[in-house]
């Protein structure tokens, strides 16, 4: 508790950096993975291209592909971002795109049958049935957003929670490196908590407590 009102004025500096890049990132990848997700339901194509990419980029540690976009990049927040929109598209893009292809087969037949359009089929039947799989995608990238972040900033940044840690780690300052810790821990929480608040808004005959 001293060391936040100690560094109070240099931790809420920091924090907000890495709320900026995270939430930045978050919606940005959210967005992406969206689109890449409707264009891979809708043709087959194109999900037989970019579907297995997905998983196999997944073999790849986020740990050493940050290092190479901030040489690519530089050390602003178009790398932080990069690095935010990675770590959050691929599990929302993987879990909405096999959402979207989980809906009962029986029920599309029946609304052809009563002459329903493919927006209707979709507001009617695909959506309900990806919501559950989105939600799942959302709230692990609500956690890897954070750490992308964080990341992000260890492999070269003016300002953010990663370098404050760093730098407390290097001055060996133990009690700022657990507020640190604790920031990042409770920014986390509640951007997990308020995806699940959401959640329980959208499909509440999904979520159990």
């Amino acid at each position: 508790m001293n060391e936040f009102i100690k560094s109070g004025d240099l931790l809420l500096h920091h924090s907000m950096v890495t709320i900026a890049e995270t939430v930045l990132g978050f919606i940005l990848g959210l967005v992406l993975a969206i689109l890449l997700s409707l264009l891979m339901s809708s043709f087959k194509l194109f999900r037989s291209i970019f579907y297995p990419f997905m998983f196999l980029s997944q073999t790849i540690p986020i740990i050493v592909v940050a290092p190479l976009i901030t040489v690519w990049f530089g050390f602003g927040i178009v790398a932080k971002l990069i690095v935010c929109v990675l770590v959050v598209f691929f599990p929302i893009a993987l879990n909405l795109t096999e959402g979207l292809s989980s809906y009962d087969k029986d029920l599309e037949d029946l609304l052809i049958c009563m002459n329903a359009s493919k927006l209707q089929i979709f507001m009617k039947l695909k959506l309900p049935s990806a919501l559950v799989h989105f939600f799942s995608g959302l709230k692990i990238a609500a956690a890897y957003a954070v750490m992308g972040a964080i990341m992000s900033e260890w492999t070269g940044a003016k300002s953010g929670l990663g370098i404050f840690l760093t730098r407390s780690m290097n001055s060996f300052k133990t009690a700022a490196m657990f507020a640190d810790i604790a920031i990042i821990s409770a920014f986390s929480i509640l951007l997990y908590a308020l995806i699940k608040l959401i959640e329980k808004r959208f499909i509440k005959w999904n979520v159990k407590g």
